[in-house]
């Protein structure tokens, strides 16, 4: 099970080649506060100074650090170029080269934190990715993150500690990551803001390890004995104490093997009990045990999620094509491909179904049954006619002779003015559908059809013959549905089969009109008749200027008066004679116009799309520029491909632990 760790690093090492963080791999984040001693507890476990060091935020971009044990003469110490007996580094981003001074480790993790991150203690995510091959480690993946802080300091912005917990949490919420939580034994555990944080999102620390620091340095007449015993803040992996080298031991030159052997002896004089499980030795022999039993629990579920990626890459670089070596046919292919999906959109038979809202057919569909079939039962038969209005339109259709019956000229004037009333929503249901069909080409060209998004020249192209195709549809079909009304106001069918009963209720409802000065008629004319009961005819009351002219226009008419059962009965047949015929004609207008729109402008698009096509691009100067890919499709296949073999390999590396039942 050893074994387990360095795969770990080879399947780092195949995503790092691509520079790609898809995959979470199991591996050990360092937590902590600002000199809580994070820096010396990873320089004990390397055995080496190579850490930055200073006041403030030292580490500011996380550092992803991997151990490997080597034996001397081990083949790989000789393929990495070391030679037998050295310990040396390599960082990603210098490619092969070797560095044997860790001095030289040490300023090329600085100048790479300046170069990403700045000279003013701003911090990065983006990682540093170091490797150390040494005798003298145990095979280990650790992540050395930014040390949690509270105030800003010098040029650092003000929400540098947001920052700095967002990029911790980033990295620990890895399911597959276990947390060194790095605390100070000369500080109050309950406080600790690497528990905290831990806690967050480890809440019952089956994957939290705590260290605590600077054993040495607690007041005097105190230990840890509590601490260490697990009494004060239980986590489930244990808590391991360790002694850090003091500044002065580090300008003093003491090395990391002086430091060790110290702090063993420190252990076995103040801890005596407590000295085999405390130490940096024991710590790293159990980080290491840590991560090889993690590792065994999180393969099977790494191997899936890298064959359910595998997956889609293959997808996703298929849909991006292979480079054009046929021109013409690749043109005609993607045009005939495109109005295949387009008329499939309508049809309801393309192979994306949209499930977030109505598309295509299904919405067309629904503009007619839903949107407009509603909207004209919406139409009051009766709309904007008043009963005056009414009135008045009967008088005007008598002439100078009263009649004796309803003028049926009053009845065809006032049903033309209603029916007209059918024309805006009718217009307006072309234009809704007109909406659809450019919407589709918008579906076909994200879901459909990817290989368009290729060539964008063809693409903008195929946009403007269609929607040229539908513009010169739309006038056509507005012309019929207009002429649908026309043809319904040219000639009022009082003969129509649905009609006829209401004739026969009108016959029915009128009678002789009352003769001599019964009723509401008298010797002044139905005029008259409008005036209110004691109001006198406009010019005929006292004072009046009746001697001179009479200037009738000036006759006002009457807002609201009470009807004669004459006038109210010629009203009430109008109204149920308008009512009836308007019904007709709306049930006429709501079938007809839905055909005229399906034969005039969807069923001409798409019996002609693909010939209008073929026609305005099917040329063979336009091959060259319209299938000119895009600037970043060749970056994006390149990349695809790259993330695709390295999940093959990544496959092929978990295939062989599976071969030797290391799980």
């Amino acid at each position: 099970m050893e074994a387990l760790i360095p795969v770990i690093n080879k399947l780092q090492d195949v995503f790092n080649t691509v520079g790609a963080d898809i995959i979470q791999l199991p591996q050990i984040a360092v937590v902590g506060t600002q000199s809580s001693g994070k820096s010396s507890v990873l320089e004990s476990l390397v055995g080496r100074d190579l850490l930055p060091r200073g006041t403030g935020i030292v580490t500011r971009r996380p550092l992803i650090l991997q151990l490997v044990h080597v034996e001397p003469g081990d083949a790989r110490k000789n393929e990495e170029g070391g030679r037998e007996g050295e310990d040396w580094g390599k960082f990603l981003h210098t490619k092969n080269q070797i560095f044997t001074d860790f001095e030289e480790i040490r300023q090329e993790i600085e100048n790479e934190t300046e170069r990403i991150s700045g000279n003013n203690k701003g911090i990065s995510d983006d990682p540093i990715h170091l490797k150390i091959f040494s005798p003298h480690v145990v095979n280990l993946t650790l992540v050395d993150l930014p040390g949690i802080t509270k105030v800003p300091v010098g040029d650092q912005p003000n929400d540098i500690e947001v920052q700095i917990k967002d990029l911790i949490l980033k990295h620990i919420s890895n399911p597959n990551c276990i947390i060194l939580a790095v605390s100070a034994a000369n500080t109050d555990m309950a406080t600790s803001e690497a528990l905290k944080v831990a806690r967050e999102v480890d809440p019952d620390g089956r994957r939290t390890l705590a260290v605590v620091t600077k054993l040495d340095l607690m007041d005097a007449g105190t230990d840890a004995m509590d601490v260490l015993m697990g009494r004060v803040i239980p986590v489930k992996l244990g808590l391991i104490g360790v002694v850090n080298r003091s500044q002065l031991d580090i300008n003093n030159k003491k090395t990391v093997a002086d430091a060790i052997r110290d702090e063993h002896a420190f252990l076995q004089k103040k801890y005596p009990s407590l000295a085999n499980r405390n130490g940096t030795k024991y710590l790293a022999r159990t980080l290491n045990r840590l991560l090889m039993h993690h590792i065994r629990d999180c393969l099977p579920e790494l191997k899936t999620r890298i064959n359910v990626l595998a997956a889609q890459y293959q997808s996703l670089l298929s849909s991006y094509g292979e480079p054009v070596e046929d021109q013409s046919a690749t043109l005609l292919q993607l045009i005939t491909k495109f109005a295949t999906e387009y008329c499939n959109t309508i049809e309801g038979t393309a192979k994306y179904i949209e499930t977030a809202e109505l598309c295509g057919g299904a919405r067309i569909c629904y503009i007619f049954h839903e949107t407009f079939g509603r909207t004209l039962e919406s139409v009051d038969p009766l709309g904007g006619l008043s009963t005056i209005d009414i009135l008045t339109a009967i008088r005007n259709a008598t002439g100078p002779r009263p009649s004796l019956f309803v003028p049926e000229i009053s009845f065809e004037l006032l049903v033309k003015k209603q029916v007209k009333r059918l024309e805006e929503p009718s217009l307006r249901c072309v234009e809704l559908v007109h909406e659809e069909m450019q919407r589709i080409i918008q579906h076909c060209s994200n879901y459909s059809t990817q290989e368009l998004q290729r060539f964008p020249k063809l693409h903008e192209a195929i946009v403007e013959v269609v929607t040229s195709l539908l513009r010169k549809r739309l006038p056509i079909t507005n012309d019929m549905v207009h002429n649908l009304v026309a043809i319904e106001l040219a000639y009022i069918n009082t003969k129509h089969p649905d009609f006829a009963d209401a004739c026969g209720v009108m016959n029915n409802n009128i009678e002789a009109p009352p003769a001599g000065p019964q009723g509401e008629q008298d010797g002044t004319g139905n005029w008259r008749g409008m005036l209110k009961k004691g109001e006198e005819a406009p010019g005929s009351g006292p004072g009046s200027p009746l001697k001179g002219a009479v200037n009738l226009l000036d006759v006002p008419v009457p807002v609201a008066r009470k009807l004669s059962s004459r006038e109210q009965r010629d009203c009430e047949v109008i109204e149920r004679l308008i009512k009836s015929y308007f019904l007709i004609v709306r049930k006429n207008i709501q079938d007809s116009v839905p055909k005229a729109v399906m034969h005039f402008l969807v069923n001409h698009v798409k019996d002609s799309l693909q010939s209008e096509l073929v026609g305005q691009l099917y040329k063979s100067g336009l091959l060259n520029d319209l299938l000119t890919e895009s600037e970043d499709m060749a970056q994006r296949r390149k990349e695809a491909a790259d993330m695709l073999q390295a999940l093959q390999k990544a496959s092929q590396v978990i295939a062989e632990i599976r071969e030797t039942h290391m799980w």
